[in-house]
Order: structure tokens, then C-alpha cells, then sequence
């Protein structure tokens, strides 16, 4: 940190991304992207003729993208806001619905970037614990008089809220804004993009980075009343209007042409996961019910530390967090079949070997 960093990021711990490493080639299950490319619609629509416009400034607006994702969702236009990834959203929405004055509430366990934007925003945040089963309980948001942060389904848990639990956390908080972040929705939980057209205080913000094959290509997307999403555009075109390029607003409309492949590759993982979980039980293993495209595991026979670390030397990432109340557990993205399979025989030998 150097001597001509403001006093006020002094303090600031940044979010830590899943690593990258690249000293050895790595079965990668640690940062909960999709295992599967683009659609081949995507891959045609990023071709010569949008690179050739490279030129010119993207539509700040993202007019096609946006009539296209309220056509998908079945809102008007001016319910949709478009942004670089749902972080950057998540980002505008601290800075837009909280202050000195207004504070955040999100769970203890999460997303860790809700912490971040906090610090960094210099919010008053209460951190709300989980219930021993790491599940969320909806009355301690009750009543919150603070902007409410929930990932749903929650990381690193995947477990999921119903929609009726959602909507009881939006109706006790009717005087202020509720985020429910949708990022891994679209593997086994419900959305509550239909409570939008009944709550003038909910945001539903969602991601093309896992279930579209677009980790690559940042692109988020928020759905709410339309005075929230006009607050939401005062931020951002107060900040960087051109957030979005040209590139990835072809990718972002392509994939909604493409839905049919997208719900194949979704139906997969899920499918995948529920198989992955079975093996990891008969191996003394214990799991939440995930609903995202994670696992959320543990084994008495081997911390959770050392377990990422022997997975790490044997050729496997997945990723294990510090946090005291979470550090017997790793989260495992799901992969392929095939990817799964070498988790598996690697877990083998690793507890052949405790």
C-alpha cells in the first residue's frame, strides 16, 4: 500500500478472487464457472462484423440487449438495468441505497464482497449469523431498517430460499431496498423477478457468468421498479456510461436466442452435482442441500484445509475459506462428469491416505 492511498481506504481488505494458478495444468472447480462454451450463437454473433465496429463507442443505453432481457422476463424496458457483471451492479447499489445514515444487512456467510462494498462505502453493516445448519432464518431481516444484501440460492452454502420466503423478507422491509442476488438461480432455486411487479423496493440482480458461459464476457443484469432502475442509471452513467462493449451485448442477445442450449447445460450440472453428492456421501462426506452449480462439503476425517491442499497437489482446485465457522468445509464447483470422476479417485486417494 503506498503513502498517497486516501485515509479512508487505509483500512479497506479487498475481496480475494478464487486463484488462477498456472504452474501446473489443474481440474479447475474453484470459482464456480460453467464447464461449457458459449453457445454456438454466441460464438457466431462475436464474430468479424461486431469486431469491425470496434471502432465506435457501444449503445450506452444497450437498448437491444435490454428490449431482449425484458422480453425474456416478461417486464417492460424500463425495468431492466444492464451493467459489467452483477458485481458491478452490487456495487452501484451500495453506493446507490446506502449511507452514514443507512446501513446494509446481509448474512454473516455469503458473498464477501457485501463486506467489501460496506468498507469500502464506509456503511454500517450487521452481519445477520445463520441458523447452525447454515440456513437462513427470514425474521432476523425483519423489520432490518437497512438496505438487505441476500444471496439466493447463498454462497458457499447453495442452500435456497422459496419464493414465499422472499417475499416475506420484502413485505417487513417495505420502507427500504432488498437486493436478492440471483447468480446461481437458474440450477435448482426459484426466481423472484415476479415479485418486481408487486414490491416497489425489490432488486433481483443476475449474472451471465455461470449459467450462460459468459464468466469472460462481464455482464449483469438487474430487474425492479422502474425508479429504482433510474437510480441504478444515475450511478452509472455518473461513473462509466460505456461499461458494457460492443462484443458483449452481441454475446449477452445471442445467448437469449439461444435459451434452449442454456437449459441443457444447466439441467446437466444439476444433474451432475445431485450425482456428485451421492459419491461424496458414500465417501463419509456431509453436504448441504445445494440448489447452485457448487457443493458445499466437509469430512471429519480430513479438515477442510488440508483436504483443498491434497486435492491442490493432485491436480484438482477447489476453493476452502479461513472463516472459523466454515473452515472444515470446501466448496467444489461443478465440472463434467469426466471432471467429476477425477475429484472422486482423487478424494480416494486422499483418504486412503489419513
Amino acid at each position: 500500500m503506498s503513502k498517497f492511498l486516501s485515509r479512508r481506504f487505509s483500512s479497506l481488505v479487498p475481496y480475494t478472487p478464487g486463484e488462477q494458478p498456472r504452474d501446473m495444468e489443474y481440474v479447475k472447480l474453484n470459482t464456480n464457472e460453467s464447464p461449457f462454451e458459449p453457445s454456438p450463437k454466441v460464438i457466431e454473433a462475436v464474430g468479424s462484423d461486431e469486431v469491425k465496429k470496434l471502432n465506435l463507442y457501444p449503445d450506452p443505453t444497450g437498448k437491444a440487449l435490454t428490449q431482449k432481457l425484458a422480453e425474456t422476463y416478461g417486464v417492460e424496458e424500463e425495468n431492466v438495468f444492464i451493467s459489467n457483471g452483477s458485481d458491478d451492479i452490487l456495487n452501484f447499489s451500495f453506493m446507490a441505497f446506502c449511507d452514514k445514515d443507512k446501513g446494509a444487512a446481509f448474512p454473516e456467510i455469503s458473498y464477501g464482497f457485501y463486506e467489501v462494498y460496506a468498507d469500502l462505502y464506509g456503511v454500517d453493516s450487521k452481519k445477520i449469523p445463520l441458523k447452525e445448519d447454515f440456513s437462513i432464518n427470514i425474521s432476523d431481516y425483519f423489520g432490518a431498517k437497512r438496505t438487505v444484501v441476500i444471496a439466493n440460492p447463498n454462497a458457499p452454502t447453495g442452500l435456497a430460499l422459496s419464493l414465499n420466503e422472499v417475499e416475506e423478507i420484502v413485505k417487513a422491509n417495505a420502507d427500504d431496498v432488498v437486493i436478492i442476488d440471483e447468480a446461481y438461480v437458474d440450477f435448482g432455486a426459484e426466481s423472484a423477478v415476479p415479485l418486481t411487479k408487486k414490491y416497489n423496493n425489490l432488486i433481483v440482480v443476475m449474472t451471465y457468468s455461470k449459467s450462460r458461459s459468459l464468466a469472460g464476457g462481464r455482464l449483469g443484469f438487474a430487474i425492479a421498479h422502474k425508479d429504482l432502475i433510474s437510480d441504478l442509471n444515475t450511478i452509472k452513467y455518473s461513473t462509466n456510461p460505456y461499461n458494457i462493449n460492443r462484443l458483449t451485448m452481441a454475446a449477452g442477445i445471442a445467448s437469449l436466442e439461444d435459451a434452449d442450449y442454456y437449459k441443457a447445460c444447466n439441467k446437466n450440472t444439476a444433474e451432475v452435482r445431485e450425482y456428485t453428492k451421492a459419491e461424496l456421501e458414500k465417501r463419509g462426506f456431509v453436504l448441504t442441500d445445494s440448489k447452485a452449480n457448487f457443493l458445499f462439503a466437509k469430512n471429519d476425517k480430513i479438515g477442510g484445509e488440508n483436504y483443498y491442499l491434497s486435492l491442490k497437489s493432485k491436480g484438482v482446485l477447489v476453493r476452502h475459506f479461513k472463516n472459523d465457522k466454515i473452515k472444515d468445509y470446501v466448496r467444489i464447483t461443478i465440472g463434467t462428469k469426466e471432471q467429476m470422476d477425477i475429484l472422486l479417485s482423487k478424494t480416494d486417494e486422499i483418504l486412503s491416505e489419513v
